[in-house]
């Protein structure tokens, strides 16, 4: 009986720190895709999207990731800041949802603005990688 309760409490104690593991690597990700917006690393946002990523702004626009990639290129949007507070990460299966609070500031038709946001990011893993699926922000009051 010891060792049976033994036993469980290690695999429990795996499971948890897998589970960390996953929710902090994740974060990390996340953090890089913000980065990548502001360096214009369209590499990067090209590997770190899905195909059918719907890319939610807090005034209602949306972008595909052709449409991301390409505001980015022309200059259309430029982002010089994106700082993320209070990241929760729930992860189910190969699922994981995002939500934190954001003040970005970016550029669109040579008006800079700020924002503060609530953003939630729904993450897709895909052959051992996070990639983004669907991102949708509201202004934070």
């Amino acid at each position: 009986m010891k060792f049976f309760l033994t036993l469980s409490f290690l695999t429990a104690s795996v499971i948890v720190l897998a589970q960390t593991t996953d929710e902090e690597k994740l974060t990390v990700t996340v953090k890089e895709f913000h980065q990548a917006l502001i360096k214009k690393n369209t590499v990067s946002i090209n590997q770190q999207t899905d195909k059918a990523l719907s890319y939610g702004h807090s005034n209602g626009w949306v972008e595909t990731k052709t449409d991301l990639i390409k505001d980015l290129e022309t200059g259309y949007i430029s982002y010089q800041g994106f700082k993320e507070d209070s990241i929760t990460v729930l992860i189910n299966g190969p699922m994981a949802n995002v939500r934190f609070l954001a003040d970005v500031t970016a550029t669109m038709k040579g008006a800079t603005t700020n924002f503060h946001l609530k953003v939630l990011e729904v993450w897709v893993k895909k052959s051992n990688r996070w990639v983004m699926f669907a991102r949708q922000a509201v202004k934070a009051q």
